[in-house]
């Protein structure tokens, strides 16, 4: 069970004498205060908060900013509205509010009685309001989220004295894949203070957790399991959810504990790794029967594994699977290989196709924003429609206006005679990318906003206005905020292409790498079954690649063509010489094998080649490129 702050209240003596010391020698006291109230103390000091008056600064989104983040979070708010509405009628006439805030401690949504809602308006206690620590010092909504754990904060344990009047008690929110959504906080008057309150907050996020785990998962193998037989099925039971080949792909915060997993762990770790008897019922799928069954450390639980839509999938460990089978089918879904912050990327895309809401694509060169593009076309109503991909940094900036545009026949010299319809014009009823628009002449910026806002073009030579209907993409390499204030980017224009701006991480912070390889390498020879030496395996997830998925799709192309015919393993001579130098340059931990989806393969290969070595171990290891005790050890703890 977590632990809340404080464990008991802390005597209002105590209290008074810690903030005076605070006050008069600007230090939090030790000894005086509970241990975690005393570090969220601390941290409100060095964020410069005065304990006393008012404290200006906080921010408050404005109306169009709250609607934009309920949207952004219309998951968590749909699956937390049902719980809340329980949690209020629990507390009804009681002086209390329910209130579920962001993971930046916005307060999203808000439920309670009406004198006690207008009392609390007062110190911002509504819709809009940022309740982060940073801004509000201690309470309940930001120091859950900061310690990660359900916290009480009681009267003048808050930092502000002018929140002292009330009694609050917060819980953090996670999806199953680990991350931080927000908090469920229960805050009312200080008199009406109820320890039990903590528990409510507590239980209320665990609901919420358990519907967004049911929802993210429905289509993979999930695993309930609970010491009573009764649990199961139930929002005290533990879930996992796996991938067809046993990688742990998402887990409630019961199932971590049990297991004695960090959230770090969640795509990360294999279940046979943790509890190998699960894994085992996993791969011989039968009827969604409740068993009970032994735990790693030996003691007895109810297990069910319920198969989903991934029934078909399970397959042996020898044979190579994708990290993750997606819940959704389309073509966002097929670019999903498991990284969490990809998966994000995609999930948030797939809620504006459709609608006319522009899409800014910002990353490093190489991380595949052309290809997310064409997917969010796909996958959406005008996938019939044409996708037309323009590069801004590629066009000369005396033939930009008239690529775009178009023109009228002998508009200008060397123009065709028959004129030209433009780029933009040939998206109608389609999508179209704009690439690398951070590149764009400052000159031209003008004109295409005002092309964005009319919704209509007039070809360059005169002649009529032509309407416009495409779903707009923009791509970036730049970060435009910055080119914005050195003066190299419109406001307005940043403005206008800025209906969603997705971040779509670098090659070298994925975390499924493997799974990406994986799929090129099939992708690049089907039906082949390549895998790479195990040498390469622990370079290549080491590498900074400073190309990102383009680099890598490349070398894995070209040690595909230099591959002789009948050979399966990719080795060092395979690669380009200039890579090979680069990945050699790289330091890396010495013999390691790492984990994740290419460790399978990296055993696989390990495997084959003793075996075509008769056993011989150390010529293995030679033809493997590793020594002996790195084979050992990696086939020995397989």
């Amino acid at each position: 069970m977590h632990s809340n702050i404080p464990a008991a209240r802390t005597a209002p003596v105590a209290l008074r004498q810690a903030r005076r010391q605070l006050l008069d020698q600007g230090g939090v006291p030790t000894g005086l205060l509970d241990e975690r109230l005393a570090r969220s103390w601390s941290r409100s000091l060095d964020f410069g908060l005065q304990a006393t008056g008012r404290t200006p600064g906080a921010p408050h989104a404005s109306t169009a900013q709250l609607a934009r983040a309920l949207e952004h979070q219309r998951e968590l708010v749909a699956h937390a509205r049902p719980v809340m509405e329980f949690v209020f009628e629990q507390t009804r006439d009681s002086n209390c509010m329910v209130i579920l805030a962001d993971s930046g401690g916005l307060l999203l949504h808000t439920l309670g009685d009406a004198a006690f809602l207008d009392r609390a308006s007062r110190v911002a206690l509504r819709p809009g309001a940022t309740w982060h620590e940073q801004y509000r010092g201690t309470n309940a909504i930001g120091t859950a989220m900061a310690e990660q754990i359900p916290v009480a904060v009681h009267a003048s344990e808050h930092y502000l004295e002018r929140n002292g009047f009330l009694t609050c008690a917060a819980a953090p929110i996670h999806d199953p894949a680990g991350r931080l959504l927000g908090a469920l906080d229960i805050s009312g008057d200080h008199r009406g203070y109820h320890p039990h309150t903590l528990g409510l907050a507590r239980s209320a996020a665990r609901m919420i957790e358990h519907k967004l785990f049911e929802t993210r998962h429905a289509g993979h193998i999930r695993l309930r399991f609970h010491s009573q037989v009764e649990g199961i099925g139930s929002v005290t039971e533990c879930q996992l959810a796996v991938s067809p080949d046993g990688w742990l792909l998402g887990a409630n915060t019961g199932a971590l504990q049990w297991l004695c997993l960090g959230r770090d762990s969640i795509g990360r770790v294999q279940l046979e790794a943790v509890w190998p008897l699960a894994h085992a019922l996993v791969l011989q799928p039968g009827p969604a029967t409740v068993r009970q069954v032994s735990g790693p450390s030996g003691g007895l639980v109810w297990l069910r594994v319920d198969f989903g839509r991934s029934r078909a999938l399970p397959r042996a460990a020898s044979t190579p699977t994708p990290t993750t089978e997606p819940a959704v089918c389309d073509a966002l879904a097929a670019l999903d290989t498991g990284d969490t912050t990809f998966r994000a990327a995609l999930d948030k895309a797939r809620r504006v196709v459709g609608k006319p809401i522009a899409l800014l694509l910002q990353g490093e060169s190489g991380v595949g924003k052309e290809l997310f593009a064409r997917a969010v076309h796909t996958a959406g109503p005008r996938k019939n429609g044409p996708f037309v991909a323009v590069n801004c940094a590629a066009l000369p900036e005396s033939l930009i206006e008239a690529e775009l545009f178009g023109y009228s026949p002998g508009a200008f010299t060397g123009a065709r005679r028959e004129g030209s319809p433009g780029r933009l014009r040939e998206a109608h009823g389609g999508t179209l990318l704009l690439d690398e628009v951070g590149d764009m002449p400052l000159a031209f910026q003008a004109r295409l906003l005002r092309v964005l806002q009319e919704r209509q073009v007039q070809p360059l030579g005169g002649g009529k206005a032509v309407a416009l209907d495409f779903f707009l993409v923009c791509a970036t390499h730049r970060q435009l905020r910055d080119e914005m204030q050195a003066g190299r980017f419109r406001e307005d224009l940043y403005y206008r292409i800025n209906g969603l701006t997705l971040h779509l991480p670098p090659l070298r912070e994925r975390s499924d790498q493997g799974a990406l390889i994986e799929r090129l390498l099939a992708t690049l020879a089907p039906g082949q079954s390549l895998q790479l030496a195990p040498s390469l395996v622990t370079a290549f997830l080491h590498f900074n690649w400073p190309g990102n998925v383009r680099q890598l799709a490349n070398a894995l192309c070209t040690a595909c063509a230099l591959l002789d015919e009948g050979d399966s393993l990719i080795d060092w001579h395979h690669l380009p010489d200039d890579l090979a130098e680069d990945l050699r340059r790289n330091p890396v931990p010495a013999e390691t094998v790492p984990d994740g989806p290419l460790r399978a393969q990296s055993v696989r290969t390990m495997e084959r080649v003793l075996l075509q070595c008769d056993g011989n171990v150390s010529q293995a290891a030679r033809q493997l490129g590793v020594s002996r005790n790195t084979l050992y050890r990696t086939l020995g703890g397989k």
